[in-house]
C-alpha cells in the first residue's frame, strides 16, 4: 500500500486518537481538539470507582465513602443549593520513598491504586436536614451522616363556629 499520497497530518482525527493512546507527559499544555484529554478521562475513572455506600436510617441518611491513604484535611464535603452532597478531594502520587526504607525518588514497578482528582455527588432526598450534616474520617472511611427532618405535623381540620343568625 502506497501511503505517500495519503494526507495525514497533524491535523488529523487519526493522529488526534494515536496522541490519546501515548503516554504524554501532563506538565505539557492541553492542546485544543475534540477527544477528551488523558488527564480528564483519568480523572473521570477515578471518580466512577470510589466506592461508596448509601444507608437510610429511620433518623438519618448515612454516606460511606472508602478513601484509603487520603488525609481528612484533603477530603472536601459540600451541599450545593440544589440539595446535593458533593464529597470531593485529590489522592496525590507519593514524591519520595518513605515506606521503602531507602533514600532517593521513588520508581514504580507497578503503579494499581489511583491517583488523582476524585468526586461523588449524590442527591439527597427532600426530607434531607441540610444544616445538619457530619463528617468523619476513620482509617481511610469517610462517614457522612445527614439528619432527617422530622415528619411534617398531620394538619388538623380548622371548625368553622357556626353562629345562629
Amino acid at each position: 500500500m502506497d501511503l505517500s499520497n495519503t494526507n495525514i497530518g497533524f491535523s488529523s482525527p487519526l493522529f488526534s486518537i494515536l496522541e490519546d493512546m501515548l503516554d504524554f507527559p501532563e506538565d505539557q499544555p492541553e492542546k485544543s481538539r475534540n477527544n477528551p484529554s488523558r488527564v480528564y478521562v483519568r480523572d473521570a475513572k477515578a471518580m466512577a470507582a470510589t466506592p461508596a455506600d448509601v444507608m437510610e436510617y429511620p433518623s438519618a441518611y448515612v454516606f460511606i465513602v472508602d478513601m484509603p491513604g487520603i488525609k481528612a484535611a484533603e477530603i472536601k464535603v459540600q451541599v450545593e443549593d440544589d440539595g446535593v452532597l458533593v464529597v470531593s478531594g485529590e489522592r496525590k502520587r507519593d514524591k519520595d520513598n518513605k515506606e521503602g526504607g531507602g533514600g532517593g525518588s521513588v520508581k514504580y514497578v507497578r503503579m494499581e491504586r489511583r491517583v488523582g482528582k476524585f468526586m461523588r455527588r449524590f442527591s439527597l432526598p427532600e426530607n434531607a436536614n441540610k444544616d445538619a450534616i457530619s463528617a468523619v474520617c476513620h482509617d481511610g472511611v469517610l462517614t457522612v451522616k445527614v439528619e432527617k427532618l422530622p415528619p411534617p405535623e398531620p394538619k388538623k381540620p380548622k371548625t368553622i363556629e357556626v353562629k345562629v343568625a
